[in-house]
């Protein structure tokens, strides 16, 4: 009986953050629950696709939109389940055991989100993430996404939009669970920009989604 997961991971010029993601999925692999790595890059120049060659991943290439990217990946997926993660997220020691255990319930999962930094902020705004998570059924990206394929396919999948692709795809699910295992994403935009303003800006952009901006005039707005 073949492994029942595919790992999805999107990519653009990832490959500082790449070889660590890689590294933590190792024990799924050992534990027989991987049966394919699928990369799906937007056209990275330094050696993201390297790194992904080397890993024995299957390469899906396209134009740079995380929906899209996220939309042609899935699509190329053969696994019962998908684990979609992002390509900075490393998964705690011990997952593939909880990840394991979950599979017989047949529910969507996401993992609790921490911050690869310390102190009251990052504590503070993963708390925030994992108590959305919880009440609302609305996990971000960077807290990794696992869903039966069958059911992936029955709501239509990830939509082709530059953000808010997640939000959109969590929205059209139900019975999401926060799994007792935590997903570590980098914290590099939050200390660039500060955590209380990042996570502002976060809220607003949600707030501004759920009253009907288009994903692309809110893409253009986040990058500034």
């Amino acid at each position: 009986m073949p492994a029942p997961i595919s790992i999805v991971i999107p990519t653009l010029n990832s490959g500082e953050t790449l070889p660590a993601t890689l590294g933590a999925l190792m024990e799924g692999l050992h534990a027989g629950l991987i049966r394919e790595l699928i990369v799906t890059d937007g056209g990275s120049t330094d050696q993201t696709l390297e790194i992904a060659d080397e890993a024995g991943a299957e390469i899906v290439t396209g134009p740079a939109s995380r929906g899209g990217q996220l939309r042609r990946g899935c699509a190329a997926a053969k696994g019962e389940w998908l684990l979609v993660l992002h390509a900075d997220t490393i998964l705690q020691e011990g997952w593939s055991k909880v990840v394991g255990d979950h599979l017989r319930s047949g529910d969507p999962a996401t993992f609790r989100l921490a911050f690869r930094s310390s102190g009251f902020a990052p504590t503070w705004v993963a708390g925030w993430a994992n108590l959305r998570s919880r009440l609302f059924g609305l996990p971000y990206g960077d807290q990794g996404l696992l869903i039966p394929r069958a059911m992936y396919q029955k709501v239509g999948g990830y939509r082709d939009q530059p953000l808010m692709e997640d939000v959109a795809l969590a929205r059209s699910l139900s019975g999401i669970k926060l799994l007792p295992c935590r997903a570590f994403t980098s914290a590099d935009r939050y200390e660039r920009a500060g955590w209380m303003r990042r996570g502002a800006r976060n809220l607003w952009t949600l707030t501004r989604y759920y009253l009907g901006v288009d994903p692309e005039r809110l893409a253009q707005d986040y990058r500034r």
